[in-house]
């Protein structure tokens, strides 16, 4: 039962989608119902990297199945009933990828799913060689220049991997999340066949005690 598509991520389209800049990475969070089918579509350039993962949070059994196809559409990945996944495409086309997440199987449970997307690009790694080219033919008078150039790239790989650590951080709460609403949903059973237990011992218990009361009775009638 293939569901209508949820929404389109990012689109990248035209000859200039190639030498654009890597899109922002996505985090998404979602509830897919059961018996249903969603699909989310995210544009990549040309020559980057593009790492897909994601995890069932919440709902029964904590499985869907997942897809990932390439704006030409070839599969690159399919998985069934799996709980979470992490998919690397290097390089990338230029184009839509379609994630798409499965939950027909299931005809009453709906699953929680938390999936985020990360770029690299490789047109930074061709930068950061031609500077590194640039600071050994440097002349003396342009040092300072190259100093510079050289702060503003530690710069700016002090903040990938600060993000790089925002999103393992996202992950590891995706990670909680889950192995929170596993273990309420096992508190749930347990509170329940305590409770049924209980109430069957209880009428044991009664069940005993008007048996014992009756095999004691006199039930002789007195003749006059």
């Amino acid at each position: 039962m293939a569901a209508p598509w949820l929404w389109l991520l990012a689109l990248w389209a035209g000859p200039a989608a190639a030498a654009a800049p890597p899109p922002p990475d996505a985090e998404v969070t979602f509830v897919l119902p059961a018996g249903r089918r969603e699909c989310f579509y995210q544009g990549a350039p040309g020559n980057a990297s593009l790492e897909a993962e994601y995890q069932v949070i919440g709902g029964a059994g904590l499985d869907v199945d997942f897809s990932l196809e390439s704006p030409s559409g070839l599969l690159l990945a399919s998985e069934r009933r799996r709980s979470d996944g992490a998919h690397t495409v290097e390089p990338t086309e230029a184009g839509d990828y379609k994630l798409c997440f499965d939950n027909s199987f299931s005809t009453i449970s709906e699953k929680l799913v938390f999936f985020e997307l990360l770029f690299d690009s490789a047109q930074e790694e061709e930068e950061e060689e031609e500077g590194e080219g640039r600071a050994g033919a440097a002349e003396p008078e342009e040092t300072l220049e190259v100093k510079m150039e050289d702060i503003k790239e530690s710069i700016e790989a002090m903040r990938s991997r600060l993000e790089r650590s925002i999103q393992m951080q996202t992950l590891l709460r995706a990670f909680e999340a889950r192995d929170r609403n596993l273990q309420e949903s096992n508190l749930g059973r347990v509170n329940f066949w305590s409770a049924v237990n209980l109430g069957v011992l209880a009428v044991v218990a009664f069940l005993q005690v008007y048996l014992l009361k009756s095999l004691f009775e006199d039930k002789r009638t007195a003749r006059t």
